[in-house]
């Protein structure tokens, strides 16, 4: 497998962490690269343009990178291509980051709503209009999106952003094989991440969905043609699927089957460093507790124990509740496979008369910026 490059920064292998709001902060960041040895690239959760340039509160602690991270990734998320222009202007000013990622994939219906996510690319000049503020305003830091097939399979709008970003000078392109409709429903589409490869030659193309496991994501190179790809609800409760992409792009190791006690100390881990993130140790275990379901899928820990570990608000209550878990349970294989959301098609809700015209002077309202990610 070849390096991937963004820019300057050869990220290799060739693996990226998917921005998930509310899961990859910067504790959730150390571990994966922890359990990567440094290698890959890992990018912020989902950040909204207007927050940023308001100096939210929230959105700067969310912008804080631990000094081990190289290159510092944010993934912006706007719908106001000035918006955007002056969030980049204070990244590169303020030397916030290493590079930029724009979020054009969230099918949640109250950003679709709006015109917002995934369906913003349907309006070909709005689009443009962003990424030429973004790029314009990067200066050396490399831009690149994430983004979706379309609104649905009747309004698939890939390979027209795919070919709008390369020239508006946009570095890399990630492609989850899914339509908004779709959510996380279904089979990701891996054809169209090599025929948007087809299409943009120019740039590397990253493909998104479906990657549950290291062979996943050589398989999907291998058939797709992809340079890269973007790991997002694989990893939920298994930050050391880093690990095993990298010996799988390697070319050694197994991938890693812990023990319950093994987990266990990763969820220890991870609670802990939460807890020093927010200054305090009640709330990182009170945001730990999404991560219960995921951590213990398909161990024998039964519903009532899973309550409460997921009811914990010290880390005292929750070493209690861990160590009466059976700890020599070994790897399960129920605990491979999706995880995550996996909600199936759904109409897409979109503002009166969207469809219309794909080339219409589009305004969108800065209700859709909210703190919601996915894509």
């Amino acid at each position: 497998m070849t390096n991937l490059q963004i820019g300057p920064h050869t990220v290799s292998p060739p693996v990226v962490l998917a921005p998930m709001a509310g899961i990859t902060n910067a504790p959730f960041r150390t571990l994966c690269r922890e359990f990567s040895g440094g290698k890959g690239l890992f990018v912020s959760e989902m950040i909204t343009t207007r927050a940023l340039v308001e100096r939210n509160d929230k959105t700067m602690q969310l912008i804080h990178f631990d000094q081990t991270e190289r290159p510092r990734s944010i993934q912006l998320y706007g719908v106001d291509p000035v918006t955007v222009g002056k969030a980049v202007r204070m990244i590169v000013d303020e030397d916030l980051a290493d590079h930029i990622d724009l979020n054009f994939g969230c099918p949640v219906p109250k950003v679709t709503r709006k015109g917002g996510g995934s369906a913003l690319p349907f309006k070909r000049n709005l689009l443009r209009a962003i990424l030429r503020e973004a790029v314009g305003n990067a200066g050396a830091l490399p831009v690149t999106i994430k983004m979706r097939k379309g609104i649905d399979d009747d309004h698939l709008t890939y390979l027209d952003a795919g070919r709008i970003a390369v020239q508006e000078g946009v570095t890399a392109v990630a492609l989850h094989g899914r339509t908004a409709a779709q959510h996380y429903g279904g089979t990701a589409d891996w054809p169209a991440i090599a025929r948007l490869k087809e299409a943009v030659p120019e740039i590397p193309v990253l493909g998104n969905g479906d990657i549950w496991c290291a062979d996943d994501a050589v398989r999907m190179m291998r058939e797709t043609g992809c340079d890269g790809v973007v790991v997002g609800r694989g990893c939920l409760g298994r930050p050391w699927l880093f690990g095993d992409l990298v010996n799988a792009f390697e070319g050694g190791g197994d991938s890693a089957r812990p023990s319950f006690k093994e987990v266990a100390l990763v969820m220890r881990r991870h609670a802990e460093l939460l807890a020093e993130w927010l200054g305090d140790e009640e709330r990182g275990v009170i945001d730990f507790r999404k991560h219960v379901a995921w951590y213990t899928k398909g161990f024998s820990v039964g519903s009532q124990m899973r309550q409460r570990l997921a009811m914990s608000s010290s880390l005292a209550e929750l070493d209690d509740h861990l160590s009466a878990v059976d700890l020599d349970q070994p790897w399960p294989e129920g605990a491979e496979g999706p995880r995550g959301r996996t909600a199936g098609t759904k109409r897409v809700v979109l503002p009166d008369g969207w469809l219309k015209d794909p080339y219409d002077c589009a305004v969108v309202s800065a209700d859709a910026e909210l703190d919601t990610s996915g894509g």
